[in-house]
């Protein structure tokens, strides 16, 4: 579940958490490899420096995956667009922008000289961008790990007002 919905906002339509906690079980199984060549190497049981890598390990991946679930969370409610930390609400949005024709050099489209959502300078990395079309002529780039997803949801979404 969102943590929109949670707090008893609409279901979403479209959402990607930024990261899974699975990702912390790199600090045990790191641990249980120690542990492994310790014994394999005839060394026996020294857990020590084991138990200070597995708080290592899972301290900096714990940090890094809540950093990934806070700047990098999508969710698209019938009310608004979370990019990261930013809120856009979905009245703003006027338009979808299509898609570049040409992704490798050539002139950019005027959605992709737009300022990227989610107070972040620059798109993710492993995300795709998707140019909206804004209020006041405002171009902005929504950005996701299913940008096909993502732009479905927003085009269901915006067909659905007008």
């Amino acid at each position: 579940m969102s943590e929109g919905a949670a707090r008893g906002d609409s279901e979403p339509l479209f959402f990607e958490p930024g990261a899974s906690w699975t990702w912390l079980l790199f600090g045990p199984f790191s641990a249980a490899v120690m542990v492994f060549i310790g014994y394999w190497t005839g060394e026996g049981f020294r857990p020590l420096i084991p138990l200070v890598f597995l708080v290592l390990v899972t301290g900096f991946l714990a940090i890094q995956v809540k950093a990934a679930r806070i700047h990098t969370v999508v969710e698209l409610t019938p009310e608004t667009l979370r990019e990261g930390t930013e809120r856009l609400p979905v009245e703003q949005i006027v338009a979808l922008c299509p898609e570049p024709e040409d992704k490798r050099g050539g002139p950019l489209q005027k959605w992709q000289e737009g300022r990227t959502l989610g107070e972040l300078s620059e798109i993710p990395k492993g995300r795709t961008a998707v140019g909206l079309k804004l209020t006041q002529d405002l171009y902005v780039q929504a950005w996701a790990r299913n940008p096909a997803g993502l732009r479905a949801a927003l085009t269901e979404l915006i067909e659905s007002r007008a």
